[in-house]
C-alpha cells in the first residue's frame, strides 16, 4: 500500500526519469532505510541507476560507526553501491566559526557534490524527509517569521533534490518498516530536547495531532504546497518590480522611492530577492528584516539599518541602497571580522561553498576542445596547473597575478588601479586565490597562467554568485 503511494508521488512530480542517476542519502535511520527500500522497488519498474551516500559526522562515536556499518551491510546485501564520507564536524564547526548543525549541512552538501561529480547524465539527490518533518519546518519557520518561502521550503522537488517519502507520515513509515522487517538505527540525538526541532517533534506536533487534528501534518503539507505556488508567483512579480524600479551595480542594489509605492503584497518579495542577490544567501532573512527596509524608506537621508551577513541598507536621496559587507577600518571586533574575510573560506573541488562574500561552485571535467565559457561570472581554468587549495577571500598584502604567458607578476593593487576599480571598493571584492596567487578577480580578469590551452587535459569550472552583478 505505502509503496503504491510513494510510486504515485514520484510520478506525480516527475522525480525520476529513465537513465537518471539517483543518489540516496541514507543515514541508517528508519526514514532513509524505508526510502531506500522504495527506490529499490521502483528501480525494477524504471531504468535508473541508484547509489547510496552515507555521511559519518564524527559526533556520536560508536553509535555513528554502527550506523555506517548498518548502511554498508544493507547496501551490500541489496547490491547497491555505497559511498561513506567521514568528517570531523565539531572540528570544522570551530574552524568555520559556526554551529555543528550548520557545519553538518555543509559537509552533507559537499558529500553529495563529490558523489554527483562521478555520475553521468541527470543526477537526482533523494532525501528522506517525511510529512512530519515538513510540519516541523512549517511550525519552526512560522515562529521565526520567514514568510511564504520559509513555510514552503521543503518541496517534493527542488532543483536536483527529490523527496520521495514526503507523502508519508512518520507513523506510516514506522508501520512499513515493521511490516517489511527492515533494519534501521536509532539516533540518540533525536531524543534530546536540546534542539529546537526535537522539541517541536516531541511536544508541539503530537499535541496538535492529539488535541486539534490527527491529520495535522498532512494538512500542513497540503498548505505548504499551495503556499509554494503562491510564493513562486509573488517572487516573479517582485523581480518585475526590481527590473522597473531598481538597479544592481557594483554589488549594490539601488531601490528607487517609487519601488516602495507599488503593490504592498509584492514589494516585500522584491526586497527579499534583492537581499538574496547582494548576499548570495537565502537563509536567515525574515519579515523583520524586510520591514526594517520598508520603514527606512520613510526616514531621513543618511539613516541605515544592519542586515544579516554584514549587509546594510542606507537611506539616500533617491531611495534605499542595499550594500554588501565592506571591510572595516577600525580594530577590536571589526578587526577580527576583517581577519576572517582575508583568511577566506576554502573551496571544495568539486562542490560548493557559501559565505558572506557569495557562493562559489566548482566542477572538474576533461577538456576535449569545448568552447570556452565567456560569461563574466563563470570561468574555466587549467585544473592541473593549480598546486594549492583554493579559497574565496578578500585581498591581502602580497597578492599578485600572472599577467602574460611569460609569467610576469603584477601586484593585485596595481591590477585594481589599471582596471580603474575605485579604491573604496577594492577591499571587499571577492577573489579566488591559491595562497598569495590570485586566479580570478570575480567579475574581472583571470590569471594568464591558468588559461585554457590546446595542452589542457582537465578543466575546473568556477561559478560565482553574490556580492556583484552576475550574468
Amino acid at each position: 500500500m505505502y509503496y503504491r503511494k510513494v510510486k504515485a508521488y514520484i510520478e506525480e512530480y516527475n522525480m525520476i526519469q529513465a537513465g537518471d542517476q539517483v543518489i540516496a542519502g541514507v543515514s541508517g535511520g528508519g526514514d532513509s532505510m524505508a526510502m531506500l527500500s522504495f527506490l529499490r522497488m521502483y528501480q525494477k519498474e524504471m531504468d535508473f541507476s541508484l547509489k547510496v551516500v552515507h555521511v559519518h559526522h564524527g559526533i556520536r562515536g560508536e553509535e555513528a560507526d554502527r550506523d555506517a556499518s548498518l548502511v554498508k551491510k544493507v547496501c551490500t546485501g541489496w547490491q547497491i553501491p555505497c559511498q561513506v564520507f567521514s568528517y570531523d564536524v565539531p572540528g570544522l564547526a570551530r574552524q568555520w566559526k559556526t554551529g555543528t548543525e550548520e557545519a553538518g549541512r555543509k559537509v552533507r552538501k559537499e558529500a553529495f557534490a563529490l558523489a554527483a561529480a562521478e555520475c553521468k547524465g541527470r543526477v537526482r539527490i533523494a532525501l528522506a524527509h517525511n510529512q512530519d518533518d515538513l510540519a516541523e519546518t512549517v511550525l519552526y519557520n512560522l515562529c521565526r517569521g520567514t514568510g511564504i518561502r520559509g513555510l514552503s521550503a521543503m518541496r517534493p522537488v527542488s532543483g536536483e533534490i527529490i523527496r520521495p517519502v514526503l507523502c508519508l507520515e512518520k507513523q506510516q513509515i514506522t508501520e512499513y518498516l515493521r511490516a517489511e522487517e527492515l533494519p534501521f538505527a536509532l539516533d540518540s540525538t533525536n531524543l534530546s530536547e536540546e534542539y529546537t526541532r526535537n522539541r517541536l517533534r516531541h511536544r508541539i506536533l503530537p499535541l496538535l495531532q492529539e488535541q486539534i487534528n490527527p491529520k495535522a501534518s498532512a494538512h500542513m503539507a497540503e498548505t505548504a504546497q499551495l503556499l509554494a505556488k503562491a510564493g513562486d508567483y509573488l517572487f516573479v512579480q517582485g523581480e518585475l518590480l526590481l527590473k522597473q524600479y531598481a538597479s544592481f551595480k557594483e554589488g549594490v542594489y539601488y531601490l528607487q522611492e517609487d519601488f516602495f509605492k507599488q503593490e504592498s503584497a509584492v514589494v516585500p518579495y522584491g526586497i527579499l530577492t534583492a537581499f538574496y542577490q547582494v548576499s548570495g544567501r537565502q537563509q536567515d532573512f525574515t519579515a523583520v528584516h524586510v520591514k526594517s527596509v520598508q520603514d527606512l524608506a520613510g526616514r531621513q537621508v543618511g539613516r541605515q539599518v544592519q542586515l544579516p551577513y554584514g549587509m546594510r541598507a542606507v537611506r539616500t536621496y533617491q531611495g534605499i541602497s542595499l550594500m554588501p559587507y565592506q571591510q572595516p577600518d577600525d580594530g577590536g571586533l571589526a578587526g577580527e571580522m576583517r581577519k576572517e574575510y582575508r583568511e577566506g573560506w576554502q573551496i571544495p573541488v568539486p562542490g560548493r561553498v557559501s559565505c558572506p562574500l557569495g557562493t562559489v561552485w566548482t566542477r572538474v571535467f576533461s577538456y576535449e576542445g569545448q568552447k570556452i565559457e565567456e560569461k563574466k561570472y563563470t570561468k574555466w581554468l587549467d585544473y592541473d596547473k593549480i598546486k594549492y587549495r583554493l579559497s574565496v577571500r578578500t585581498r591581502n598584502p602580497g597578492d599578485y597575478l600572472i599577467i602574460n604567458q611569460e609569467g610576469t607578476r603584477k601586484k593585485l593593487n596595481r591590477c585594481f588601479i589599471d582596471d580603474k576599480i575605485p579604491k573604496e571598493e577594492r577591499g571587499h571584492i571577492p577573489l579566488i586565490a591559491a595562497g598569495e596567487e590570485i586566479l580570478w578577480i570575480t567579475g574581472g580578469r583571470i590569471n594568464e597562467k591558468y588559461k585554457i590551452t590546446p595542452n589542457t587535459t582537465r578543466v575546473i569550472e568556477l561559478q560565482y554568485q553574490g556580492g556583484t552583478i552576475h550574468e
